[in-house]
């Protein structure tokens, strides 16, 4: 426990920072895991909201400074991967 008036203070806004990190991150890895399930299973219209929906939870998540922004990009690079995959196969049948 601290004694020093500043690293208490220091330790309150850590923890109110991490609080706020926490509902970014865990958004954009909700939304992540939504996308890659629609991917899979379902209709391309639905898989492109859902793979949209990541995407914007992922840019919100990169911009506040809880993932970084490369970090962010590759995700989003490989969730539109394959979804450009998905709807090149069921554009071809």
């Amino acid at each position: 426990m601290a004694n020093i008036k500043s690293q208490i203070k220091r330790n309150k806004q850590n923890e109110k920072r991490r609080l706020r990190n926490r509902q970014y991150t865990g958004a954009a890895r909700t939304a992540v895991k939504k996308a890659r399930i629609s991917l899979d299973g379902s209709s391309p219209v639905e898989a492109r909201n859902a793979t949209l929906a990541a995407i914007s939870a992922l840019d919100t998540a990169a911009e506040k400074g809880t993932i970084h922004k490369n970090n962010a990009a590759r995700r989003k690079s490989r969730l539109m991967k394959r979804l450009n995959a998905l709807e090149s196969k069921t554009a071809s049948k």
